[in-house]
């Protein structure tokens, strides 16, 4: 692992192999873990996941899960989890990221689910849009946007 600065991103029920490929790109660039929450929506062996994630695929640091309750105990009591969603207020650019922090983006059709931001609404943060026609990010665009910003608040 270098010596970047490291995060951990949590892909909870990931539905698209090339956002996931995408993504496995970020976090290798970044010296972060890869986290996938079950059920995926595609077979980690999928041709399409190894094309976007190019020949780097391989060494990506990537652990997958059978839920995220079983991730928060891995995790440990410690851990900050920050809850990325369309449907908060909080810019996430309002908080200070620490290394190893854990960012939880949710599946690509309908997020992360309300009763997990309901309980976790203090840690739940949102990418600002003030353009008007789009709901959301595409979701390798929104992890490289919450993971850059990390990586430069701690190498400040």
């Amino acid at each position: 692992m270098s010596s970047q600065p490291r995060f951990n991103v949590v892909m909870y029920h990931p539905e698209i192999p090339h956002n996931t490929g995408a993504a496995g790109r970020l976090v290798l660039s970044t010296g972060s873990r890869l986290h996938l929450i079950k059920p995926l929506g595609f077979s980690l062996e999928e041709k399409h996941i190894r094309r976007t994630g190019l020949d780097y695929w391989s060494q990506v640091d990537l652990n997958v899960w059978e839920s995220l309750e079983e991730l928060q105990k891995a995790a440990g009591p410690d851990a900050r989890f920050w809850y990325l969603s369309t449907k908060v207020d909080t810019p996430h650019w309002d908080i200070e990221f620490k290394e190893g922090d854990y960012l939880v983006f949710g599946p690509e059709s309908k997020g992360l689910p309300e009763s997990l931001l309901e309980s976790n609404r203090d840690q739940s943060l949102t990418i600002p849009m003030p353009g008007e026609g789009a709901r959301s990010l595409n979701l390798s665009t929104a992890i490289a946007i919450v993971l850059y910003e990390g990586v430069r608040q701690i190498s400040q």
